[in-house]
């Protein structure tokens, strides 16, 4: 495995064989006939505390001595444990079952309800030092891992969150109360058939300023809390706390990268929506109206799945970009070769954390959006019309729902990216032995493939 920039290089894997602190495998149990050691041909001679009578009993009415021995009289030794590799009698986790070569009488042996394995030690657990096993992951351990990263470290996870929150919201506050436009006037113009073309249109295009602002707003508050989300995540599932500053202090560099990434992205996706209807644009111009109407709306339509599409192959270069600490072109790249032949997988579990996120939200900040509205002017009727006036009192009530909102889904959506990020040069470039070297485990080898559930 060739090593990575961001992670610590892969050990030296251990030999396979016997494990340390054992000399070999036990004896067989079932001997043909009673024969010990002895009996067999080219066998080693007994040792010195070992003694047998010369006369034996015929083969088949031997049995174990029950009473009690003679005195001076030697013990014959005890036999081996039942089972070909297996623990000893008493130890933990350890049924009886069959020895080797005879047919399994527990659920441990050979063909049993184990499974193949069971009595032979089978493939090891994997080693779970922090939020996730370093194995290849299902979508309930990614989604479980983004969760248990918020649990184990919410100090730093809800400060981070948190402060990002409350800064994006001020600022949207702000431009709502004070710089933007009531979006009130808009939506009624929108909603009024009785409107003109012209006035339509300028309510959609405020409508779209003003939207846009927000979203720009959001989107910078974001990317900060996705960049310094990634180095908690990274850490914890290495079973390691980091604070703010030390977040902070090692996603600085990347920072800069980061913004520049994701507005790339954006313009892609747009200049993808813009190629899309251009050539409807252009037919319309030419005065064939309606063959420029359906050809745009074909148009939009692809423009929307190649965008979504380049959208998915390009969605692991944010983490590629904060953990590797390469360039944005590299981040690109190193995203489509992790994400090349599992699109839809990445593509269902984005869009299944996007629905949580957006779910626990929404349930949330709307009760807050609720009191709001009700304390506002027109009430609650106002606000089920879609009349609700953008005044003080309802921005500050349902900013501090939406905090909160953004406080729970900060964690859960940067936490899915990165470690869908991890999942994926797991099961492409063995990241779990440069992983399991970073978090100090020893004699980490990586686990039998097929073993990963629900995957």
């Amino acid at each position: 495995m060739k090593d990575t920039p961001g992670w610590a290089s892969p050990g030296s894997a251990p030999s396979e064989g016997q494990e340390p602190g054992t000399s070999g495998p036990a004896e067989p149990a079932d001997r043909p006939d009673g024969a010990q050691p002895d009996d067999q041909p080219g066998a080693a001679p007994q040792s010195p505390g070992t003694k047998w009578s010369a006369q034996q009993p015929p083969p088949g009415q031997w049995s174990a001595p029950t009473g009690p021995q003679s005195p001076g009289q030697t013990p014959p030794p005890p036999a081996p444990y039942p089972g070909w590799g297996t623990r000893p009698p008493g130890a933990p986790g350890n049924a009886p079952h069959g020895g080797h070569g005879g047919a399994p009488t527990g659920p441990g042996g050979y063909g049993a309800p184990g499974g193949w394995g069971a009595g032979w030690g089978g493939p090891p657990p994997a080693v779970k030092p922090g939020v996730i096993p370093l194995r290849p992951l299902g979508v309930g351990e990614i989604l479980d891992g983004a969760v248990s990263t918020l649990r184990a470290h919410w100090r730093t996870v809800l400060g981070i969150s948190l402060t990002v929150a409350v800064v994006i919201q001020v600022i949207v506050a702000l431009l709502q109360g004070l710089v933007l436009d009531d979006t009130t006037a808009s939506t009624a113009v929108l909603t009024d058939p009785d409107a003109t073309v012209d006035e339509q249109t300028r309510a959609m295009g405020d409508l779209m300023r003003n939207s846009g602002v927000v979203f720009l707003v959001a989107l910078v508050g974001t990317i900060a809390a996705t960049a310094l989300l990634t180095t908690v995540t990274s850490r914890a599932v290495l079973g390691k706390s980091v604070t703010t500053g030390e977040a902070w202090r090692d996603a600085r560099p990347q920072v800069p990268r980061l913004f520049g990434l994701i507005f790339l992205m954006l313009l892609i996706a747009a200049g993808v929506g813009v190629a899309g209807v251009l050539p409807g644009y252009l037919v319309s111009s030419a005065g064939a109206d309606a063959e420029g109407d359906a050809l745009s709306a074909l148009g939009a339509l692809a423009g929307i799945v190649v965008a979504v599409w380049l959208l998915i192959r390009l969605s692991l270069a944010s983490p590629a970009l904060m953990l590797e600490k390469q360039g944005i072109k590299k981040a690109l790249s190193r995203s489509a070769k992790l994400v090349k032949g599992s699109w839809w997988r990445i593509f269902g579990i984005q869009v299944l954390s996007l629905i949580i996120a957006n779910i626990v939200a929404m349930v949330v900040a709307l009760p807050f959006a609720l009191l709001g509205a009700g304390l506002s002017d027109g009430g609650l009727s106002a606000f089920a019309e879609g009349r609700t006036s953008s005044g003080w009192t309802y921005l500050i009530i349902s900013g501090i729902g939406s905090v909160i909102g953004s406080m729970i889904t900060f964690p859960i959506t940067a936490g899915v990216g990165v470690l869908l990020y991890i999942d994926q040069r797991i099961r492409r470039e063995a990241l779990d032995i440069d992983l399991a070297r970073a978090a100090g485990i020893k004699g980490y080898a990586t686990p039998t493939s097929g073993t990963t559930p629900g995957s």
